[in-house]
């Protein structure tokens, strides 16, 4: 299972308590305050790491605590500060703080961002030592440190992307072309979330079936337009199935369009699936139809190996970067 956005409760370390102690002295019961002050607690950090599925372990791990900060000591030696915690979280992650609604995003690998900070330590009696009070007994206690929930949202950083209506395809092929094992059903939405698969050492992402109204976060639409935000590409499958292939490419377009962000501006590939329902002329028609709108239309099925080598052929080169004129 692929998670992509979680809740968790994370709480910085309470500083130590200062005390308030005396230095004892051969002859002297009370040679004067000693008591230290206490130790700092630990400060809490998110660390971005290159692991998509990490989200999945806080399902069931949801409180992070730091170190508490030791009290004070004899001697007027502070206490020992309370270890910081990092919580590692993939890189792409979105961390929103709800208590105040600061968001920290983590976008490159080995980032470190403090988001709470930890309680001061406490003062021992000897801090209130002065001329005028030669023997303070007072002593401060520790201060909490912060404590917030936050919700993490993830948005993935792959290489391309496949979308496009439910039921179009899109699964099939990502299980044809890599070692994915996404869920495949004759119904719509059997994609609830995104699946990952490894192409030659490139991520490809199965994002959710989108439908009209996505952008106003209809369906599945909110993830789907959240996670292809961040790809090299974009994979748009067009089932045969639709009796008007530009209408169903239309409608993924428009919503493309009215989300923004960029999105709309991605080079963008079409692949014509379930060829093998249709006559090759058939075929030659629709993908006619779809050059009306994009010139760069491939057709595949998963059921014909020459189809789905082509594929591959198609998806390397365009990951590698190689020049359009390349792909046959």
């Amino acid at each position: 299972m692929f998670v992509d956005e979680i809740k968790i409760r994370a709480k910085a370390g309470k500083g130590g308590d200062g005390v308030a102690l005396w230095l004892h002295e051969k002859g002297k019961e009370y040679s004067g305050p000693a008591g230290g002050n206490g130790g700092r607690g630990g400060d809490v950090y998110v660390v971005a790491v290159r692991d998509l599925g990490l989200l999945l372990q806080y399902r069931t791990v949801k409180e992070f605590s730091a170190g508490r900060g030791e009290n004070g000591m004899n001697r007027s030696m502070t206490g020992k500060g309370g270890d910081d915690l990092d919580i590692p979280l993939p890189v792409g992650s979105i961390i929103t703080n709800l208590h105040t609604d600061k968001v920290i995003r983590l976008e490159t690998e080995g980032e470190r961002i403090l988001i709470l900070e930890a309680g001061r330590g406490g003062l021992g009696n000897e801090h209130f030592k002065a001329s005028t009070n030669t023997r303070p007994k007072e002593f401060t206690l520790g201060k909490e440190g912060e404590g917030a929930e936050f919700f993490i949202e993830l948005e993935l950083v792959v290489d391309a992307g496949f979308i496009g209506l439910p039921n179009a395809g899109k699964s099939s092929l990502l299980n044809a072309i890599t070692n994915a094992r996404s869920k495949v059903g004759a119904f719509q939405f059997t994609t609830l979330e995104p699946n990952l698969g490894d192409f030659h050492g490139y991520i490809l992402a199965d994002i959710p079936g989108l439908i009209e109204g996505a952008a106003e976060g209809k369906g599945l639409g909110h993830k789907f337009l959240r996670h292809i935000k961040r790809t090299k590409f974009l994979i748009h499958c067009v089932s045969t199935e639709n009796e008007d292939v530009l209408s169903a490419y239309d409608t993924v377009r428009k919503e493309i369009t009215k989300y923004g962000e960029g999105v709309e501006e991605k080079k963008e590939i079409v692949i014509l699936t379930k060829t093998d329902l249709l006559s090759p002329d058939e075929v030659t028609k629709k993908i006619k139809e779809l050059k009306k709108r994009n010139p760069e239309v491939y057709k595949v099925s998963i059921i014909d190996d020459k189809s789905l080598q082509d594929i591959q052929k198609v998806f390397s080169l365009f990951l590698s970067d190689k020049d359009e004129n390349e792909i046959a």
